[in-house]
C-alpha cells in the first residue's frame, strides 16, 4: 500500500523537494513555509489528472479579543503546529458580537473559536481539531496510536464539561491577566481536588507528556492545571513541571504574547 503521510514536526528545508511514492499514483510535494513559523506545507496531487486534491480555501479563525478562550488557544496552537496559514479575526464577547446575524450564521453556537474556510465553517475547539488532523495529518496533534487517540479525545471531553466551579473560581484572567484574591469556594476546592487526581492517575510516573509524545490535550490539561498555579493554589510540584514543560511550546508562548484590551 501506499501513503501520503510524512511524520514530522517543524522542519526547515531550503529547497521544496518532490518525493516521489513507489507503486503509487500519487506524488507529495513539500515546500517550506517560512512564516510565521518555518513549517512543512504538504499538497497531495493526483498524477493520472494531474490536479492538486487537497488545495484548499485560505482559513480563518475567530477568537475572543480578550484572547483568553482556553478553547480558542488550542484552536490557535493546533492551526500553528500544523503550519497552516490562516488570518485570525477577532470578536468582541463584552459587546455581544458573537450575536450578530453574521456571526451567528458562520459559528451556529456564536461562540469562540470558528474556524471559517470559504464556504465552510465549524465551531469547538475539539472539532476543529478533529478536522485540522483528517485535511493536514502532519505534524499531527493527536497521538498516532488509536487507543492513545481515544484517551486524548477523552481528556478533552472531560476538561470541557467538568470542573465548572473551578473554572467560574479560577477563570483564565488569573492566567493571561492577574491572579484572583478570593479563596476557592467549597465547590471551586472539590473541583480542583479532582482535577489533581485525574492528572496524577494520568502523570504520576513523571512522564512530560500524556502519550509520549505532545498531543494537544496537553496544552488543555495544563491550561486547566495553570488555573490553580498562576494563582498560587496548591498542585504537587510533579504537576507545575508538567505545566511548566507544556507551556514552553512555541505556539502557546505567541498566545500569551498577544496584545490584550484593559479589563476592568
Amino acid at each position: 500500500s501506499c501513503s501520503s503521510r510524512m511524520s514530522h514536526g517543524f522542519a526547515d528545508f531550503s529547497n521544496p523537494v518532490f518525493v516521489g511514492l513507489k507503486n503509487c499514483r500519487e506524488y507529495v510535494s513539500v515546500k517550506t513555509i517560512t512564516e510565521p513559523y518555518s513549517a512543512i506545507q504538504i499538497t497531495t496531487f493526483n498524477r493520472a489528472q494531474n490536479i492538486d486534491i487537497f488545495k484548499r480555501d485560505h482559513m480563518q479563525l475567530y477568537v475572543d479579543s480578550n484572547f483568553a478562550s482556553p478553547y480558542a488557544m488550542s484552536a490557535f496552537v493546533c492551526l500553528r503546529t500544523k503550519g497552516i496559514d490562516f488570518d485570525l479575526k477577532v470578536i468582541d464577547l463584552g459587546s455581544h458580537q458573537n450575536l450578530s446575524a453574521d456571526y451567528v450564521h458562520r459559528s451556529i453556537t456564536s461562540r469562540v473559536p470558528t474556524l471559517v474556510e470559504g464556504n465552510f465553517s465549524l465551531s469547538e475547539s475539539s472539532a476543529i481539531a478533529e478536522y485540522l488532523e483528517e485535511i493536514h495529518p502532519t505534524p499531527n496533534v493527536y497521538p498516532s496510536n488509536v487507543q492513545d487517540r481515544a484517551k486524548a479525545r477523552q481528556v478533552q471531553a472531560w476538561l470541557r464539561s467538568d470542573l465548572l466551579a473551578l473554572r467560574e473560581d479560577r477563570t483564565t484572567e488569573v492566567i493571561f491577566y492577574k491572579p484572583s484574591l478570593i479563596a476557592l469556594t467549597p465547590a471551586g476546592k472539590l473541583a480542583a481536588e479532582k482535577l489533581i487526581r485525574v492528572a496524577t492517575l494520568l502523570l504520576g510516573d513523571g512522564r512530560q507528556n500524556l502519550f509520549g509524545s505532545w498531543s494537544i490535550a496537553d496544552t488543555d490539561l495544563a491550561l486547566m492545571l495553570n488555573r490553580l498555579i498562576f494563582n498560587d493554589d496548591p498542585v504537587p510540584e510533579f504537576l507545575k513541571k508538567y505545566a511548566e514543560i507544556q507551556w514552553r511550546n512555541q505556539a502557546i508562548r505567541e498566545w500569551v504574547k498577544m496584545t490584550r484590551p484593559v479589563v476592568r
